[in-house]
């Protein structure tokens, strides 16, 4: 069985891909789609960054919890109120790094329309949105080797980490404001 005609012509088969490109609104050589494609891995790898260090901190909770809040007794039928808050605390740690994880991940990225084109400079937009990108990757790394100790090193720095929470927090807004 021969190929049909034109099936191994480069020409015909580049054009054929250049009109499915462009109908699909995707033109891959352009530095806009190539900034777009970045921008969204480097949010997929920041929501893996920010992943791991909700492990850390999940896995250190349990130790703590395996340490201090022992099942209750007909002795002890009540837990040390100090180990539960302290455990709670770090729940909530847990909790918020959870939430700016998915706030990451669902952040948008910029049209790729006409009236976008038109308005405002897209590449220009994309190259500011990279340097948000790149304050949310050295934060989000950051927090998860800081999220490498034990529960008692992220129970005395809670307020550090907190503090890093409410930077990457800052970043995003400042994000959100350029795609306004």
């Amino acid at each position: 069985m021969t190929p049909p005609a034109g099936f191994y012509d480069a020409d015909a088969l580049e054009q054929i891909a250049i009109n499915l490109f462009y109908g699909w609104g995707y033109n891959f050589y352009r530095l806009e789609n190539q900034l777009r494609a970045d921008d969204l891995l480097v949010r997929s790898h920041v929501g893996v960054m920010l992943s791991g260090a909700r492990k850390c901190v999940e896995a250190e909770l349990s130790r703590y919890r395996r340490t201090f809040l022992a099942p209750p007794t007909r002795e002890n039928p009540m837990p040390d109120p100090t180990a539960v808050a302290r455990a709670r605390t770090l729940e909530a740690l847990s909790a918020d790094i959870g939430q700016l994880e998915g706030a990451i991940r669902a952040l948008p990225a910029p049209e790729n329309d006409r009236m976008t084109q038109r308005y405002r400079e897209e590449a220009d937009t994309l190259l500011r949105l990279r340097t948000c990108d790149t304050q949310l990757v050295g934060q989000a790394e950051t927090l998860r080797e800081m999220l490498t100790q034990d529960y008692n090193w992220m129970l005395q720095n809670e307020a550090m980490i907190r503090d890093g929470l409410r930077l990457l927090r800052r970043t995003l807004e400042t994000r959100r404001l350029l795609l306004d």
